[in-house]
């Protein structure tokens, strides 16, 4: 937090993981529990903040960017 608090509280959010590759690693884990036959509801719910951070143009943007989806 001490390096990324200023940036994350400016908006800027692309200095980390991208959302679309967090959520490319999401969707093999959901795959996966799938057949397993687990559930994963926090890691759906997750998944949909990161579609949302990705439809605002977040594509590129890291995971700090459900912040911003949380302020609405």
């Amino acid at each position: 937090m001490d390096n990324r608090y200023k940036t994350m509280n400016d908006g800027k959010f692309d200095f980390g993981f991208a959302v679309e590759w967090m959520r490319k690693d999401l969707s093999i884990c959901v795959a996966e529990a799938r057949r397993n036959g687990a559930h994963l509801p926090v890691t759906a719910l997750v998944d949909q903040f990161l579609f949302g951070s990705r439809k605002d143009g977040g594509k590129r943007w890291d995971t700090s960017s459900l912040l911003a989806r949380l302020e609405r």
